[in-house]
C-alpha cells in the first residue's frame, strides 16, 4: 500500500520528459500543443557605409560613373603607402596633386604664393598696391589672399603632402617641386613614369579613354583668369588671385579629386587630375611640365608637355605630384 501513490507520479514525469523531447525535435506545425523555441539566427551583415573622404571610413571599390569624391577605397599597396597608387609594381605616384606645408612644423603654405618667404613677401606687398591701380573693375574689387604670417617672416622649406578635397598649390617652380618631393621622402616623376601613370592600366590617351571629351578633365576651360582680371591672358601671371578666379560661380582651379571623371585607373585604385587642373613638373634638368592646366587649350591628354621654361620658372598654373 505505501508504494502505490508513487506510480502515478512516476508516470507523469515520464510523460513530461517525452513531451519535452518532442519540443526540441519536432518541426513547426507538427505538434500544435508544444511551444516551439526559435533557434539562433545568423547575424545580419553590417550595413554598407556611405564613403565620405574626410570622415575616415573606407568604402568599397568605386563603381563606374559613381559621382562621389574619390578614394581610397580599401586598396593599399604595401610598397607605396595609402596616399600613393602602385603602377605596375614599378613605381608609386601620388593620388592627387600636392599641397605644401613647411618641412619642419607641418604648417600649411598658401596655395596662392611661391613656397618661399622672399617671393611670398614680395608678391603679397606688390599686389596689395597693384590691385588698387588696376585698369579693370574685377581686379580692383578682388581682395588679395593673405598668406600665413610665418610664410612672410620665416625661412622654411616646402614639403609635399597628399589630401583629397583641398586646393593644390600653384606658383611652384621646378626646383621647389623637387625639394618638396625630396622633403616628403619622394622624388619628381620621370616623364616616362608620368605618362605611364596618366594613361592607366588600359594605356589610353586620356585618363578616361582614347577620344577627347570636353569637360571630363579640368582643361581647355571657357575662361582664362588673367583675361578676367587684367584683360590680357599673357600678363601678370604671378598675381596671387589668379587661382581664385571663378567661372559660372565656381573657381577655375578645382580642389583635389573634385573632377571624378578625370581618373587614371590602376586596379581598384586611381590617380586624379593628371590631365588639367594644374600643370605638373617632372624630372627634367632642362625643365618640363606635363598634363596641362585648367585654361590651357590642349587636347593632347597624357602626352601634353611643355619644355619652354627652365626649372627656376614658376607661375600660377604650375604644381607638383611626386613619385617614389
Amino acid at each position: 500500500m505505501p508504494a502505490a501513490p508513487r506510480r502515478p507520479l512516476l508516470t507523469l514525469l515520464v510523460a513530461l520528459g517525452a513531451a519535452c523531447g518532442r519540443s526540441n525535435s519536432a518541426a513547426p506545425g507538427q505538434d500544435a500543443g508544444v511551444v516551439q523555441v526559435a533557434s539562433a539566427q545568423p547575424a545580419e551583415p553590417p550595413p554598407a557605409l556611405l564613403y565620405l573622404p574626410d570622415g575616415g571610413d573606407v568604402g568599397p571599390p568605386r563603381a563606374p560613373g559613381q559621382g562621389l569624391l574619390p578614394g581610397p577605397w580599401g586598396f593599399s599597396s604595401k610598397r607605396c603607402g595609402e596616399e600613393m597608387v602602385d603602377v605596375q609594381g614599378r613605381f608609386c605616384v601620388d593620388r592627387y596633386e600636392a599641397t605644401l606645408v613647411d618641412r619642419d612644423q607641418g604648417r600649411e603654405l598658401s596655395p596662392f604664393y611661391h613656397p618661399a618667404r622672399m617671393q611670398s613677401q614680395r608678391e603679397y606687398g606688390r599686389w596689395q598696391k597693384a590691385r588698387l591701380e588696376s585698369d579693370t573693375a574685377e581686379s580692383r574689387e578682388m581682395a588679395v589672399p593673405v598668406p600665413p604670417s610665418f610664410q612672410l617672416k620665416e625661412e622654411f622649406e616646402p614639403r609635399a603632402q597628399v589630401k583629397p578635397g583641398v586646393v593644390p598649390n600653384g606658383y611652384v617652380s621646378g626646383d621647389a617641386a623637387a625639394k618638396a618631393c625630396q622633403n616628403a621622402g619622394k622624388r619628381l616623376c620621370t616623364q616616362e613614369e608620368w605618362v605611364t601613370a596618366c594613361r592607366g592600366e588600359k594605356n589610353r590617351k586620356y585618363p578616361y579613354g582614347d577620344k577627347y571629351e570636353q569637360g571630363r578633365c579640368n582643361v581647355f576651360r571657357e575662361s582664362h583668369p588673367a583675361l578676367v582680371l587684367h584683360g590680357n591672358p599673357s600678363i601678370n601671371h604671378l598675381d596671387p588671385r589668379l587661382l581664385k578666379v571663378k567661372s559660372n560661380g565656381k573657381p577655375l582651379l578645382r580642389k583635389t579629386g573634385e573632377t571624378p571623371d578625370c581618373k587614371s585607373e590602376w586596379g581598384s585604385d586611381a590617380i586624379f587630375d593628371m590631365v588639367g587642373n594644374l600643370d605638373e613638373w617632372v624630372d627634367d634638368a632642362k625643365g618640363r611640365f606635363s598634363g596641362g592646366f585648367f585654361s590651357r587649350s590642349t587636347r593632347e591628354g597624357c602626352e601634353a608637355s611643355v619644355t619652354a621654361h627652365p626649372r627656376a620658372y614658376y607661375d600660377y598654373s604650375l604644381g607638383v605630384r611626386c613619385c617614389k
